[in-house]
């Protein structure tokens, strides 16, 4: 899987990165960054979480 952020729609809440750190982070204006190109098994769990988390609904999940 691959986790996508539409940085337009991102509000910069940072309910990803309390989430799962090791996928997301900020950058300098706030908007969420994926730090990984896909997720393994264990990742797609808190990654789930950090997608039903996200206030403004721009963290999301794809098929590779």
């Amino acid at each position: 899987m691959r986790v996508n952020v539409n940085a337009t729609r991102c509000i910069g809440a940072g309910q990803c990165v309390l989430i799962a750190p090791e996928v997301f982070d900020q950058s300098d204006d706030g908007t969420a960054m994926v730090l990984v190109d896909t997720l393994d098994d264990s990742a797609q769990t808190v990654v789930r979480e950090a997608v039903r988390a996200c206030p403004s609904r721009s963290v999301s999940l794809a098929e590779n």
